[in-house]
């Protein structure tokens, strides 16, 4: 339990730096979010916990997958904000825009033989 703790508590520092960061610098704050440390910080606890080579081949592949999806949200957003709509419908246009574009993946990959 402790261990997950301490995970969590790593993980959220990250996601508070960043946000503390981006109100005095939005790019700044951009840059470090732009980072995979999320993802290099899976990874890390996915070795730890299991040192399964394959494992964490398949887990670096498929986040490189899903990440191509999530970006059109980067988009989305700005430009709904500049249009006047409202913050949270605006994530959660993004959001939906994100799980979509996730199963479209999903199902493009798999007509190429990739599995997710």
């Amino acid at each position: 339990m402790i261990y997950f703790i301490i995970r969590a508590g790593l993980s959220g520092l990250i996601v508070a730096l960043v946000a503390t960061i981006a109100r005095r610098n939005p790019a700044a704050g951009a840059l470090i979010a732009s980072l995979p440390l999320v993802s290099l910080l899976g990874m890390i606890w996915l070795w730890h916990d299991t040192q399964d080579v394959r494992r964490l081949a398949d887990h670096a592949e498929a986040t490189f997958y899903y990440v191509l999806p999530s970006l059109p949200m980067f988009l989305l957003i700005p430009l709904m904000l500049r249009q006047g709509v409202g913050f949270w419908p605006t994530i959660g246009a993004g959001c939906m825009l994100t799980v979509l574009l996730y199963v479209l993946t999903v199902l493009v990959a798999a007509r190429f033989g990739v599995r997710l």
